[in-house]
């Protein structure tokens, strides 16, 4: 390169955009245990829209599928979730950095990989159904926060 400058390091921390996040449940139940969870919420998984399109976390038996959807980065996917019988729960916003607590000593399953993807001030549940419930609070609380005129 002329000039002798140099071009800005990659990294992954970095995007142009800010990212946003549904967390996705579903009813199906794989295993036999899921089936003593609750109905319609024996699942969980994260759809992250940033300015390139949508990636998919699922948290698979045995895996992590990390997968960068082919769609136009404008396509709807949580409408196309809801089409499919799924329950989508969004749009979270994604901060750049967050400081707050680790999710440490919790087992890696579903759950806690969509709170790692919400950051650490994502509310504490063991089930998808839990998971479900408190962010279905968090998202009324910011409903009317955001609503409420202002005195």
């Amino acid at each position: 390169m002329s000039g002798g400058q140099a071009l800005p390091k990659p990294g992954h921390r970095r995007h142009h955009l800010a990212q946003r996040a549904w967390i996705v449940f579903s009813g199906r139940a794989d295993h036999a245990w899921q089936r003593l969870l609750r109905p319609g919420f024996r699942h969980c998984f994260a759809a992250i829209q940033d300015e390139a399109g949508w990636m998919v976390l699922d948290p698979l038996s045995g895996r992590l599928l990390v997968a960068r959807i082919a769609v136009p980065a404008g396509y709807d996917l949580p409408a196309f979730y809801g089409r499919a019988g799924l329950t989508p729960l969004g749009p979270f916003p994604l901060p750049e950095q967050a400081l707050g607590t680790p999710l440490r000593g919790v087992p890696l399953n579903c759950v806690s990989i969509c709170r790692a993807v919400l950051g650490p001030h994502a509310p504490f549940a063991l089930t998808p159904a839990g998971l479900h419930r408190k962010l279905s609070r968090l998202s009324e609380s910011r409903k009317k926060n955001l609503t409420t005129a202002a005195d």
